[in-house]
């Protein structure tokens, strides 16, 4: 038996928001930790150990492992809503895009200037009063945004995972000669849910 052309497809973009939505459930992570974990330690710290470390983390996580997942979320996920467009869950995987989207740009436009601003040279208590607060506030907005990201990425996963049963059910039912319908397209007299 061989694959046609719309089953790989489909399995292709299957697999692209499989990837979409480990690498969004990866930065959710990676912000969650932050926000319960070394904000609330680095908070003990005394000023210039506070921006001597977030220099160094803001050094080290500029590497190509945290960039793939970063960049690799935003690209996935927007691809995946593209490739979801005709399909059942398509509207869980456009929020999901969406949600990352938001959170990406909450990142460029909200903790990454501070971050530069911190890198300036000057006294760590005066960097650390203009940076501590409105980074975790932008670190808090962006771990929730992900966090919204991965469980609508999954939800969209879901969707196409029952309408792939459901299409595979469906094709050991029909007879010989007729043509099959894909799991990322609905049949025409198929119920809506």
């Amino acid at each position: 038996m061989t694959e046609t052309n719309g089953e790989q497809r489909s399995r292709t973009a299957a697999g692209v928001l499989v990837a979409a939505t480990v690498a969004a459930g990866l930065m959710t992570g990676t912000f969650y930790v932050f926000a319960c974990a070394v904000m609330p330690a680095l908070a003990r710290s005394d000023d210039r150990v506070y921006v001597e470390v977030m220099r160094d983390i803001n050094d080290v996580i500029q590497n190509p492992v945290f960039l793939l997942g970063f960049m690799g979320a935003l690209v996935l996920s927007v691809l995946a809503g593209w490739q979801a467009r005709r399909t059942p869950g398509r509207w869980w995987v456009w929020a999901g895009a969406a949600a990352y989207v938001l959170a990406f740009l909450v990142t460029v436009a909200g903790n990454i200037p501070l971050n530069d601003a911190l890198a300036r040279p000057g006294d760590p208590a005066a960097l650390r009063e203009r940076f501590e607060d409105p980074w975790v506030a932008w670190n808090v907005v962006r771990a929730v945004l992900s966090t919204v990201a991965t469980a609508c990425l999954a939800a969209g996963l879901t969707t196409w995972g029952r309408a792939a049963r459901t299409a595979a059910a469906a094709a050991r039912r029909r007879p010989a000669g007729v043509a099959p319908q894909g799991p990322w397209r609905e049949a025409p007299h198929a119920p809506r849910r």
